[in-house]
């Protein structure tokens, strides 16, 4: 539900493999991405959870303990009944491409966003999870830490940022107007596996990314700039932090984030490469202009979220939550560089290593960035 155009399919469940212990009800839609894999894999093995109910636009073939498909769109499917008779609803489908049509984007983001959390109280579900992100705040410190405090109007020249913005303020909305529900939101930093690197290198990169050259010895220089200072987290640890949060009864929000922060010199010494001074203002340049030549299909957007997003307290999750961050940010890095060497994946569509088809040609044929 994260990477390719809505069709608006109906339902279509697929059944667990068995049945267990009585304990709560989940459903997670957007369970095949990145953070979706790894929180369907920690639930079907975790102690108060009885079923799963993984719900994404496309059906995967992965299958684990406890957990049952279903095939939706937030966009036009009826939500509700999948609802129904569910402990918590976990909401993590998030469209990052195509990032040349920004409506496209923001009916899934924004309107699907709506959908869910319609569908949730009118299913009577008495637990709401959303995913944010760091992308939610406005731009701040990079020599401090912020807590859950900080304004949320995200970075302007994101699309990305703007929405994520615009769907907690209906979130806000939503609990005003359902007191009865607890509601939840995890802004976890940039989040890596080696098993998502396929998905992201196709999100973020493109089909022209050379993934053999992904190799720490490789990498010639990293752009020295100063507010080029951003936190990491395995995508692993953010599924712990939802288990944490499903089988809790604490609300609001939690800044989810690892160390080290990942910054030119940190990436430098990760990477055996050299820091080469650079303007942002030259290497913005520079992605505009491979953006528009669709060289790959990242708009400036995220190099300005990147550089204006302030670093993450995450006292509150450690306190309340009882949180930590169990891999090195670093090493989660490292992961994904691997993982983009080996073309990592998993057996669901956006995680699917071989997706855009031999030699990329299906990522080149259906356009960087249009879809």
């Amino acid at each position: 539900m994260t990477s390719s155009a809505a069709t608006g399919i109906g339902t279509t469940r697929i059944p667990a493999g068995r049945e267990s212990a009585t304990g709560m009800r989940v459903v997670i839609v957007g369970a095949t991405g990145n953070v979706g894999s790894s929180l369907v894999s920690v639930l079907s093995g975790a102690e108060g959870i009885e079923s799963i109910l993984g719900v994404a636009r496309r059906l995967p073939r992965l299958r684990l303990p406890r957990t049952e498909w279903a095939a939706a769109d937030v966009e036009h499917s009826d939500l509700e009944p999948l609802f129904r008779g569910a402990d918590a609803v976990v909401h993590l489908a998030w469209r990052i491409q195509p990032s040349r049509d920004v409506g496209a984007m923001g009916r899934t983001n924004v309107l699907g966003s709506s959908r869910v959390f319609a569908a949730a109280a009118a299913a009577g579900v008495p637990n709401l999870l959303y995913a944010s992100s760091v992308g939610v705040y406005s731009p701040g410190p990079k020599d401090r830490r912020v807590d859950e405090s900080w304004p949320r109007e995200g970075t302007r020249s994101s699309d990305y940022a703007r929405q994520k913005a615009e769907v907690e303020r209906r979130l806000d909305d939503f609990e005003a107007e359902h007191a009865g529900v607890r509601v939840v939101r995890l802004r976890p930093g940039l989040t890596f596996k080696g098993e998502a690197a396929s998905g992201i290198r196709r999100l973020f990169a493109g089909p022209f990314f050379p993934s053999p050259l992904a190799r720490p010895g490789l990498v010639p220089f990293v752009p020295n700039i100063p507010r080029l200072r951003f936190q990491g987290v395995h995508s692993l640890d953010v599924a712990e932090a939802y288990r944490l949060a499903l089988v809790s009864d604490v609300t609001g929000a939690f800044n989810i984030a690892a160390d080290p922060v990942l910054d030119p010199r940190e990436l430098g010494r990760l990477l055996q490469a050299r820091l080469l001074r650079v303007p942002a203002a030259a290497l913005r340049t520079a992605v505009t202009l491979s953006w528009r030549a669709r060289l790959q299909p990242t708009p400036a957007g995220w190099l300005d979220l990147a550089l204006s997003v302030p670093l993450l307290d995450t006292t509150r999750a450690e306190t309340e939550l009882g949180w930590r961050a169990e891999r090195d940010a670093g090493d989660a890095f490292l992961e994904l560089l691997e993982g983009f060497r080996r073309s990592s994946g998993l057996d669901t569509p956006p995680l699917e290593p071989h997706a855009g088809g031999p030699l990329r040609l299906r990522e080149l044929a259906t356009g960087v960035g249009a879809k």
